[in-house]
Parts: C-alpha cells; structure tokens; sequence
C-alpha cells in the first residue's frame, strides 16, 4: 500500500500550511474512519465548491486558497487522507458538461467541450477501498439548490447530478458518497495520484485553457457566489 500514501508534486502533504492545519484538527489521535470522516467533511464544506483555474494546483494551493472543483479538492483530500497514512487513489472519468446548465452563461456555451475531464477519491478502510466524491458541493450551496429546486428529485444542473436532490447520496458513509455520479459518461481507470491522472487527460490547451483560466471561470464563479446566496436570477 506503499504506493498510495507518498508525496508527489500535487499531494504535497508535508507542505507546511497542511501540516499546521492536521495538527490543529487533531486528526492523527483519532481511528482511521474517524480521520477519513472528519477530513472529508472539512473538504466538502470548509473548502467550497468553486471552478479552479486549472486542475494540476498542488493541495497547498487548493488549501489556501479556499475553493475547488472535482479534481482539485480531490486532491487536497488525497494529501489530507495520505498526510494521516490513509491510503487513498484516484478514479478518472469523463463527465458530461450538462450537470453545469444554469452556471455557464449561453454566451459561452459554444466553448465548453461536451464532456469534462472529472474524478473521484477511493480511499482503502476496513480492508476494501471506499469511493467518496459527495465532498464537491459544499452544504451551504447545495441547501439553496435544493430550495430553489425544492420538488425536483432526479437532478442535473448547477454542479449537481443525482437522482435525489432532497437526499444526495453525499455523505460520508462506508458505502460511499456521491454528488455528480450521474452524469458520468466514461471511465478512465484508476491511477495512485491525481498526478498520474492529469499526465494522460487534460480538460483544455493553449489559448482555451488561458482564456478559461483569466476571464470565464471567474464569470462562471461568480455565478456560483450568487447560487449560494440564494440568487438565482
């Protein structure tokens, strides 16, 4: 299990910042699940969801900077999960770019691919790995979705695939935990960090990922702050 606990260049757990931050929480004195549930739960909702500007940021990045998507958290999680020597790795998929209708301006629109490079952590307790990526969607924003969109039950937009709005499947449990499974359309396997992963899949190059990273993530962010906010016009 060696393989899944090491330091690279994105899980960077001996970062400073990270070790302060396990130290304050006191996570290392507790049981493995314990650990894991008390760490995902500060990634779901002390880090909010919000679009980063690209997926290869380290976990320190993430961490400081208060905010991810998918690959990103992920990432921070994995640092956090390792960092306490629980074995973790990552499953890539490709996702279909409709669970973000009612964030992305029509404006821009004819610039997102129609499937996004998007992954989940597995972490390996009481002898069999755990798939967790309910961690996405922070409780404050989600609780303005589900009162918008208070009748719906199979649910696709605004960040969010599942089939129970009122009810995600995303807490942490042993079983699991889920926020945009659904929306899943391939899988591209399994990797020991998320650096393996974004070495072979990208979600942008060149001038795309320079103009997404500069100008429309921060209007799609922007969206995102109104969302939690409980605007929606």
């Amino acid at each position: 299990m060696k393989q899944f606990l090491v330091t690279t260049p994105l899980v960077d757990y001996q970062h400073s910042e990270i070790q302060s931050l396990i130290a304050a929480k006191g996570w290392r004195q507790l049981d493995e699940i314990t650990a894991a549930e008390q760490i995902y739960n500060f990634v779901k909702d002390d880090i909010e969801f919000g679009y980063s500007e690209t997926d290869t940021l380290t976990a320190s990045q993430v961490l400081k900077q208060g905010y991810g998507q998918c690959n990103t958290k992920g990432t921070l999680l994995v640092a956090l999960l390792r960092a306490c020597d629980i074995p973790t790795r990552v499953h890539g998929f490709e996702i279909a770019n409709d669970l973000k209708q009612g964030l992305i301006p029509t404006l821009l629109t004819w610039f997102s691919p129609k499937s996004i490079i998007h992954s989940w952590v597995e972490v390996y307790l009481e002898e069999r790995w755990i798939e967790l990526e309910g961690y996405i969607i922070d409780d404050g924003y989600l609780k303005q979705v589900q009162q918008q969109f208070s009748m719906a039950k199979n649910f696709t937009g605004f960040g969010i695939s599942t089939s129970c709005l009122q009810q995600p499947d995303n807490r942490f449990s042993l079983n699991g935990a889920y926020i945009q499974k659904q929306s899943i359309t391939s899988d591209l396997g399994l990797y020991t960090s998320p650096d393996a992963l974004y070495q072979q899949h990208k979600n942008l190059t060149g001038i795309k990922q320079w103009l997404y990273a500069h100008c429309f993530r921060h209007w799609i962010n922007q969206r995102v702050k109104r969302v939690r906010a409980g605007h929606f016009n």
